[in-house]
């Protein structure tokens, strides 16, 4: 009979879910949301029951593999390792250790992931990335106005008269904070969405409104504009708890409302209303990750923020500028597992631009790359330029579940554990403020190993394995070291699966910023002329580029997928999937092609095919093409993007991209 324990999703999502895994004979066979969970309730998406197929996949690594005159063959644990230990040691002597670059992401969110940097800093510092493809413009951006990038709790919501769903679709990506925005509706609540797309969110708000892509933030100064013409300011929260607000003044003067109404393709009117929403407080903002992914990504988040402040609806229950909540991830001690005074050397690269800048390394050139946590051929962008870098090095190393994209270039693949295999605590910085526990639930099939073992192994053979003298439990709580002084211990979370954190609910509600001024910034003080706001649009547009937008006049946005966490289920689905283009009716009715077509997607970097759907009432000259997909299945539509940096260089500009569309015959 099976068994029915407790455990969590380790994905990188929003809802961080409490889950319900049922085992028999070692083996997961059920995987249910917890009911008791305080904020998931039992409820769980397609996603999160797919950690069990994950897990029983026959396609599974279980064995570690080298790759011999371009074929894998199977190797030991002890080959593997000694191989790659005797290669790190050789670079290092010779080349010094920046000679490796660390390639990660964020495919789990346990908090024991931490541990590859325990271990890099402990071989000596290497070549690290910094920024995000996904958050990163906007959490940098909200840093420079608040000083930290705080969401208020999920239940806060029931406070708001009015809830603003800017460039996101939380039915597809948040669906317990989408079940809060339904209760909120049935409370009276009046719900806008904002978005290029009409999705599944728009459907049950009161207003849509149609923008054109990346032209958030100049939507944003247009409601500002009116909101000053109207008088509608909230004057005491700007006289007492603001900095640099005549700049936001002097900018929103020189652009006419008429202009910024033909720039977004928002009608006048539809802003004048907004002016008035954002003004009847509690008006409540929820951001996504989409409106940061372009080149003037930070400032749009910057101008989105500077609207919540002018119309006042900061510091209140209620309200809010609501992006990213970092004040959860803070809650733990990463500084212990990562040990970062233990590095001699450092050196990093722009995740945006790693393939371009390990192609031009010097001093040392790169010379090993090790891949974790990612897929960086289908998720990077510019992938052409990504696989030409990660196959110009000597040692290619990637730990891994699957035969990934990138897996299928590696010298050596190293096959590691599911998170039912493995100990571990998630917890997730978007949504909800609760940390839940993952204990280990079956074993582990083959040869798999956890990432511990891995780094514990090679740390032995390279001189420092005294840093990896400890037990998952004692890891666990070197990680929980703070929340122990506020009583909350690794015991009480493993008693109860899950725990509140001690964070602010309504974050700024004591009008005490973390910024240089101590107070809200609509100019960063300590920037100089660029913490001035700015009136930007994107690098690939008929504003900044007529002639690119001419030979390629449609913008394409590539979004969450609705099945797999990024490249994480596509190999695992029931059923082969299809690359899927999906276009504005305009550009059917333009280019007369019809649902179904067979049809090719391209600009000057690169190529995708794959079938036509049309998007009813989508923002005419859109085109998404969800992300994700693997080379074998028409992918990666990240062929297409480009690998530049935001605005404040810590984001990505993945929908910052023209392309042109013809049908394939």
């Amino acid at each position: 009979m099976a068994e029915v324990l407790k455990s969590a999703c380790p994905l990188n999502c929003w809802d961080s879910c409490g889950l319900l895994v049922s085992i028999e004979n070692n083996k997961v066979i059920k995987v249910e949301g917890d009911p008791s969970h305080p904020i998931t309730k039992g409820k769980i998406c397609g996603r999160g029951r797919m950690l069990e197929t994950r897990t029983n996949s026959p396609e599974r690594l279980l064995y570690p593999l080298k790759k011999v005159n371009g074929e894998f063959k199977q190797i030991s644990w002890n080959q593997a390792l000694d191989e790659i230990s005797l290669k790190l040691k050789e670079i290092k002597e010779q080349y010094g250790s920046t000679a490796v670059l660390h390639s990660h992401d964020y495919a789990n969110n346990g908090v024991l992931k931490n541990l590859d940097q325990r271990f890099f800093n402990g071989y000596g510092g290497v070549t690290e990335i910094y920024g995000s493809l996904c958050w990163g413009a906007g959490i940098e951006a909200q840093k420079w106005d608040f000083g930290d990038a705080y969401g208020h709790e999920p239940e806060d919501i029931l406070n708001s008269k009015n809830i603003i769903i800017w460039g996101r679709n939380v039915a597809r990506t948040n669906m317990h904070f989408y079940e809060k925005l339904q209760e909120a509706k049935k409370n009276g609540a009046k719900v806008y969405v904002i978005d290029p797309l009409y999705n599944a969110t728009a459907k049950i708000a009161d207003k849509y409104i149609s923008v054109k892509p990346g032209m958030d933030g100049l939507l944003a100064a247009g409601i500002i504009k009116e909101i000053l013409r109207l008088g509608m300011e909230d004057r005491g929260f700007i006289d007492q708890y603001t900095y640099g607000f005549e700049d936001l003044e002097n900018l929103i003067d020189t652009i006419s409302l008429e202009k910024i109404s033909e720039m977004t393709e928002v009608p006048m009117e539809t802003i004048h209303s907004l002016a008035k929403v954002f003004s009847d407080k509690p008006t409540s903002t929820f951001m996504g990750l989409g409106l940061q992914r372009y080149k003037n990504g930070g400032n749009t988040i910057r101008l989105i923020d500077a609207l919540v402040a002018v119309s006042g609806n900061i510091g209140i229950p209620g309200g809010g500028a609501n992006y990213a909540n970092l004040q959860v991830g803070q809650s733990f001690d990463v500084a212990n597992l990562t040990m970062s005074d233990r590095k001699t050397s450092h050196r990093q690269f722009s995740i945006m631009k790693q393939a371009e800048e390990v192609l031009a390394a010097i001093d040392p050139e790169i010379k090993m790359i090790i891949v974790t946590c990612g897929n960086p051929l289908t998720q990077v962008p510019d992938s052409s330029i990504v696989e030409k870098a990660f196959t110009s090095v000597s040692t290619l190393v990637v730990i891994e579940q699957f035969m990934t994209d990138t897996a299928q270039l590696a010298d050596y693949v190293l096959p590691t554990t599911t998170s039912f295999e493995e100990e571990d605590i998630y917890y997730s910085s978007m949504y909800h403020h609760y940390v839940n526990y993952g204990p280990k639930l079956v074993s582990a099939p083959g040869e798999a190993k956890s990432d511990l073992w891995i780094w514990t192994q090679l740390a032995q053979r390279l001189g420092f394995g005294d840093d990896f003298k400890f037990s998952r439990e004692q890891l666990l709580q070197l990680s929980l070291q703070s929340l122990a002084e506020k009583e909350k211990t690794l015991d009480e979370l493993k008693e109860k699966s899950t725990l509140e954190l001690p964070v602010k609910r309504v974050p700024w509600q004591d009008f005490q910023f973390k910024t240089a001024s101590g107070k809200y910034e609509f100019t960063t003080m300590n920037k100089g002329e660029e913490g001035k706001l700015k009136l930007a649009v994107p690098e690939e547009s008929k504003w900044n580029n007529p002639l690119l937008a001419e030979e390629f006049p449609y913008h394409l946005l590539t979004i969450h997928p609705l099945r797999s966490n990024h490249s994480q289920n596509y190999h695992l689905l029931p059923k082969a999937p299809q690359l899927k283009i999906e276009a504005a009716e305009n550009i059917a009715a333009d280019n007369h092609l019809l649902a179904g077509d067979f049809v090719r997607v391209w600009n000057n970097r690169g190529e995708v095919k794959g079938y036509l759907s049309i998007l009813p009432k989508a923002h005419p000259n859109t085109i998404n093409i969800d992300e994700g997909i693997w080379r074998q299945f028409g992918g990666s539509v990240n062929n297409l993007t480009s690998s530049s940096e935001s605005d404040n260089g810590l984001g990505s500009t993945l929908y910052d991209c023209l392309v042109n569309i013809e049908k394939v015959n």
